[in-house]
């Protein structure tokens, strides 16, 4: 049962009880390659930047989570009220921010999410639900770590920040908020990231070079 609660479990994952055993070892070898770049390359993370496929396959996984929760029978009301953070921006708001700071920002969203996702977990009970959300922990949590790799400050992330946040008492907000989340900022962030890591020499970045903590 401790599985739930932890963000990345491949080797048992791979040993596990799915019922799409072939869906579900694609989706988690991506996600196991996905973090096992960022590990083995830290000083390196241009690869993953650059691929485009690697986002777009989570936005989809996203949207897959989000209709398959919706699916789910007898689904409870929270009685207590999952905070999740507004994720909506303007794309002129969001230019004019350093790639550092769009980046702290999201951890600000990823960490209050992943929060209600484990806020969430303690009060679903029905199998459906529980599944859909500890898979939404592990992408949710997989990001938020990959975040932390990203700097171009010293000294660790700290969570220090209080973002923009909403109570929902259904469990299907959460998933729609992740998937807004990727859809959104996470999409331009890397999009922006990959101008700057992935274009060497063209055009101005206010940001300087990228280095791995």
């Amino acid at each position: 049962m401790g599985a739930r609660e932890q963000p990345l479990a491949p080797r048992w994952k791979m040993q596990g009880r799915s019922p799409q055993p072939s869906m579900e070892l694609n989706r988690l070898l991506l996600l196991t390659s996905f973090l096992l770049h960022i590990k083995e390359d830290r000083a390196s993370p241009t690869r993953l930047v650059c691929d485009n496929r690697l986002i777009q396959k989570y936005i989809m996984e996203a949207k897959d989570m989000e209709t398959r929760v919706g699916q789910c029978q007898a689904l409870p009301v929270l009685s207590c009220p999952a905070v999740l953070p507004l994720v909506d921006f303007t794309f002129q708001q969001w230019k004019s921010k350093l790639n550092e700071t769009k980046r702290r920002e999201i951890l600000c969203d990823l960490a209050l999410l992943v929060g209600a996702v484990v806020g969430a977990q303690g009060q679903v009970s029905e199998e459906c639900g529980a599944k859909q959300l500890s898979q939404l922990y592990r992408h949710a949590n997989s990001f938020f770590l990959l975040l932390q790799t990203f700097s171009w400050e010293g000294g660790h992330w700290e969570p220090s920040c209080s973002p923009h946040s909403m109570e929902q008492t259904h469990v299907t907000s959460i998933f729609l908020t992740y998937r807004q989340l990727v859809q959104g900022k996470l999409l331009f962030f890397f999009e922006d990231l990959a101008k700057v890591l992935c274009k060497q020499g063209q055009g101005d970045s206010k940001d300087p070079p990228y280095e791995a903590q």
